[in-house]
C-alpha cells in the first residue's frame, strides 16, 4: 500500500523560510515521479511541483518558480520541498503525491499524503 508522509509545516513570517519532507514507503519509489500540491482555505488543489524519478527534470507553477525547490533522495525514499521568499498566499496544506509515471503526469495522481500545514503570517 501506498503510503505518504508529510512533515516539517508550520507557521512562519513572510520572507521565511521551510522545508517539507515526504517519507515515501509501500512501492518502488526510485520508479516514479513526484509531486508536491497545495490547498489553501476554501480553494481548490493547485499542483505546484513535480520531480522526474531521478531527480533530473523539475517542474514548478509560475507562482512559486525561484522560490521553491523541489529535490529527492531516492536512498532515503524521500522526496523534499524547499520554501523560499514565503508570502501570505502560500498558506496551504502541503500534500505529496505519487505520480503514476516516470516523469510528471500533468496533474495524475496515484496516492497522496495527510498532508502539512504551511502558514505565512505576520
Amino acid at each position: 500500500e501506498v503510503l505518504l508522509v508529510e512533515s516539517g509545516g508550520g507557521l512562519v513570517q513572510p520572507g521565511g523560510s521551510l522545508r517539507l519532507s515526504c517519507a515515501a514507503s509501500g512501492f518502488t519509489f526510485s520508479n516514479y515521479a513526484m509531486n508536491w500540491v497545495r490547498q489553501a482555505p476554501g480553494k481548490g488543489l493547485e499542483w505546484i511541483s513535480a520531480i522526474s524519478n531521478d531527480g533530473g527534470r523539475t517542474y514548478y507553477t509560475d507562482s512559486v518558480k525561484g522560490r521553491f525547490t523541489i529535490s529527492r533522495d531516492n536512498a532515503k525514499s524521500t522526496v523534499y520541498l524547499q520554501l523560499n521568499s514565503l508570502k501570505a498566499e502560500d498558506t496551504a496544506m502541503y500534500y505529496c503525491a505519487k505520480d503514476p509515471h516516470s516523469d510528471y503526469s500533468a496533474g495524475v495522481y496515484n496516492g497522496w499524503g495527510q498532508g502539512t500545514q504551511v502558514t505565512v503570517s505576520s
